[in-house]
């Protein structure tokens, strides 16, 4: 199984301008974020999917590979759609997030490892947790499954509710990297938004709404992410611990 690893990173970010490119102990975060995923023997290939030049100069520089993406791309799904395209060697498409510094190898091997699995054609990573502060967190995406460890939803909100109980709040919370079979990659890009992606912003959820399963694999690994200036010190002392 050949598997392709697209890193999508854009310099214009709502929340934080230039992150791509920000110092983390001697490393801009794209650097960090390439050479983590670089550690997978199970990956055939690294691009970095940039509209940026600034970006792309820097990837070139510590010998990375990139490439320019277009403009239009509303997130880092649609770049990586754009490089399966022209790409067709590869078996399976990981998203990673441009902003997981801290990217572990046993993370995305656990990924790739789920699609052994026929019935598997997307999967994406979780970890269970007892943190309240990150329960009523917006930003920390909480996930819901089955028996079968596929999605059965996702949430900005607080889920599973837990006001009926009195034991201490246990969740799950989402990782947002992403695997797809190429061939379901290339589908969802013809998917039309809906409401409850909408009302989320998680588009993840558009997939479910036209019948996608989402297989979540657990870990027990977590690796903070940087949505904001406020996240890089936590970053910076799990660096130097």
């Amino acid at each position: 199984m050949r598997v392709l690893a697209v890193i999508p990173a854009r310099y214009e970010s709502t929340r934080y301008p230039g992150k791509p490119l920000i110092d983390l102990a001697g490393k801009t975060m794209i650097r960090r974020v390439y050479e983590g995923v670089q550690k997978s023997n199970l990956i055939s290939k690294v691009i970095v999917a940039t509209d940026d030049q600034r970006i792309l100069d820097e990837v070139e520089s510590f010998g990375g590979d990139a490439a320019m993406t277009g403009v239009h791309h509303v997130n880092g799904t649609g770049r990586c759609v754009e490089l399966a395209s022209s790409l067709d060697s590869f078996d399976v498409v990981i998203n990673v997030q441009g902003d997981e510094p801290l990217i572990r190898s046993e993370q995305l091997d656990a990924l790739i490892h789920s699609f052994q699995d026929n019935a598997v054609d997307i999967s994406t990573l979780a970890i269970a947790s007892s943190s309240e502060s990150d329960f009523l967190n917006e930003n920390r995406i909480k996930v819901v499954m089955d028996v079968n460890s596929d999605a059965l939803c996702f949430s900005r909100s607080p889920i599973p509710n837990q006001s009926k109980t009195k034991n201490p709040v246990v969740f799950h919370k989402h990782i947002g990297i992403y695997a797809f079979r190429r061939e379901i990659l290339l589908e969802i890009q013809d998917m039309e938004s809906c409401a409850i992606e909408r009302a989320e912003s998680l588009e993840q959820l558009r997939w479910m709404y036209y019948g996608k399963k989402i297989r979540v694999v657990l870990t027990n690994v977590e690796t903070p992410n940087i949505d904001s200036p406020e996240d890089v010190d936590k970053v910076l002392r799990l660096l130097k611990a």
